[in-house]
């Protein structure tokens, strides 16, 4: 991958935030193979299938303090959400949240080599203790339901959560509302002619 071509996904990035996002991409070529950080299907388009379909979870943020990436794995969209914090929101810091401990190395690996500000949480999000986040992501990490448990758990009051999903989106919001009540603000996927942002807000238990 060249520099060029990672500028020709995300082209209104510095040279500098676009260098780092390929040195990052770079790392999840080398280390996937080893611990499977994504799928081979989709290591091949790695710059269009996660590293743009997580920046634009960025755009979607609001101004932040404190982000939690949830069940952050190879670092989607945690990582790339960081990278462009160090760009566009320099006080922003980021706790990413990963039970797999080969995958919690890995992201400590990209926060050194980049300069990330960010921290790595090895435990389970459930278990954690609570983060106060303006801002909480989570990226195929689960049903929407059980996100907004997580979201409850971890989101500072007046906080928004981040949630993509797929085409069966409708359905997850139908039964989360079952359990929970929360406001909600739908953003087209540029990435997934199907898929959405959700962005929500205001979560409280039923």
């Amino acid at each position: 991958m060249t520099v060029g071509g990672m500028a020709g996904v995300l082209p209104d990035v510095s040279r500098e935030t676009t260098e780092r996002l390929e040195h990052y991409a770079n790392l999840v070529r080398k280390w996937s193979p080893k611990i499977n950080l994504v799928s081979r299907t989709t290591l091949a388009d790695l710059e269009n299938r996660h590293i743009a379909d997580s920046a634009q979870i960025f755009a979607c943020a609001p101004t932040a303090r404190r982000w939690a990436d949830l069940g952050s794995g190879a670092g989607f969209p945690g990582l790339v959400c960081a990278i462009l914090a160090l760009e566009r929101s320099p006080d922003t810091t980021f706790t990413l949240v990963e039970s797999d401990l080969r995958k919690a190395t890995f992201l400590r690996t990209v926060i050194r080599e980049t300069g990330l500000t960010a921290t790595v949480v090895s435990e389970r999000a459930e278990c954690t203790e609570p983060l106060a986040a303006d801002v909480v992501s989570a990226r195929a990490l689960a049903d929407l339901a059980t996100l907004l448990s997580y979201a409850a758990r971890h989101m500072a009051s007046g906080g928004t959560a981040l949630f993509p999903k797929g085409a069966t989106w409708e359905k997850e919001v139908a039964d989360a509302q079952a359990a929970w009540s929360f406001s909600m603000t739908r953003h087209k996927s540029g990435t997934h002619p199907d898929a959405v942002i959700l962005q929500i807000g205001d979560v409280a238990h039923v």
